[in-house]
């Protein structure tokens, strides 16, 4: 009798991804498989497989983090099904919780595939993921910026400076920089090292404004439509859209405002036992960086908008923390309601 196969053998490969060497465990749909290191190259997995799985229907999966996406990029070119996933939603069992090595992690990634419950994270387009580079690259000159500001006035502090109080803020003018470059020291030392530290001020304040002439330039040029929208809502100005356009991606992707709630982390936590439920404050999960820069958005929407100061007034004598962040995710729902709609936010028209 002639024995033929009903349907096309699958092979699932988890791998463990790392700068130096790849750690892959292979599985098929009747066996466990096995693991090797390889090369961090993708085309080296290719010549594996068609070597030693030909004809297998191919599908991969890999935890995001510094490597980005080219790996899964190239495995969609050889017509391979690829995920990359949450490193938090590979399911642990009990002391696989306290055993980590790079074949354990591939194993697993392997297994979770193999059984259905892996879900990809979102892999954005390469324009736009090297936009949000770009969004990003603004965001370590701010951190950058605000850490030697405060080195020089650490050094000032130091040495029993006081800084006068027309310049005690946190705006710092042309003159208070002048300011700054004549003030005296005992000794040249002190005076060399408030030099160096001024000329890594106006460095990092120079870039930060190119970079973020050049980002808003872009957006403005390439996603003009979404950019005037989102600047339409009270609250968000151009580097906020801007961050929505590079880190979120085009909002339309999101079926409710509770999907994108939960995406950027502006979600209730909930914790329930028995009888016993309380509230553990918004999700741990999240998006920190939009997050913070909705919360950030939500005091300017609230001098802005009087429908959102109204909101806050009558919130009044409760925990400020909490109120603006209700406050946050109406922003939220505001942002994508006027991308839903394509129609520009008006006061009292969109809630």
């Amino acid at each position: 009798m002639k024995i033929e196969p009903t349907a096309q053998p699958k092979l699932y490969i988890g791998i463990d991804i790392h700068k130096r060497s790849w750690k892959v465990h292979c599985a098929t749909d009747l066996f466990g498989g096995k693991s090797f290191a390889m090369p961090p190259k993708p085309e080296v997995l290719k010549e594996y497989v068609l070597k030693h799985f030909s004809g297998h229907e191919v599908t991969t999966a890999y935890e995001a983090g510094c490597c980005g996406y080219y790996a899964h990029r190239s495995f969609e070119t050889y017509g391979w099904s690829s995920l990359v996933v949450n490193p938090a939603d590979i399911h642990r069992k009990g002391k696989e919780k306290y055993t980590k090595t790079d074949k354990i992690d591939a194993q697993l990634i392997s297994r979770e595939l193999k059984d259905g419950r892996l879900e990809s994270i979102h892999v954005p387009d390469v324009e736009r993921e090297q936009l949000r580079s770009l969004f990003r690259r603004r965001n370590d000159l701010v951190k950058d910026y605000r850490r030697i500001k405060s080195f020089i006035k650490m050094q000032l502090l130091y040495f029993g400076i006081a800084i006068p109080e027309e310049f005690d803020n946190d705006h710092w003018s042309h003159k208070f920089r002048d300011w700054v470059d004549e003030v005296a020291f005992a000794y040249p030392p002190a005076r060399e090292t408030l030099d160096s530290r001024m000329r890594s001020f106006r460095f990092i304040d120079q870039e930060l404004r190119d970079v973020s002439t050049k980002m808003r330039a872009y957006c403005r040029k390439h996603y003009k439509k979404d950019y005037y929208l989102l600047k339409s809502v009270p609250g968000i100005g151009g580097i906020v859209a801007c961050g929505i356009i590079c880190e979120l991606g085009d909002l339309r992707r999101f079926n409710s405002i509770k999907h994108l709630a939960g995406y950027v982390g502006l979600a209730p936590g909930i914790h329930q036992s028995g009888d016993n439920q309380k509230s553990t404050g918004i999700t741990m999960r999240a998006h920190r960086l939009m997050r913070s820069y909705f919360i950030e958005a939500s005091w300017q929407a609230i001098r802005t908008d009087p429908i959102m100061q109204t909101y806050y007034r009558k919130h009044i004598g409760k925990n400020s923390k909490t109120i603006v962040i209700k406050i946050a995710r109406k922003l939220l729902s505001r942002t994508l309601a006027v991308i839903k709609t394509e129609t520009p936010y008006a006061i009292g028209v969109i809630e």
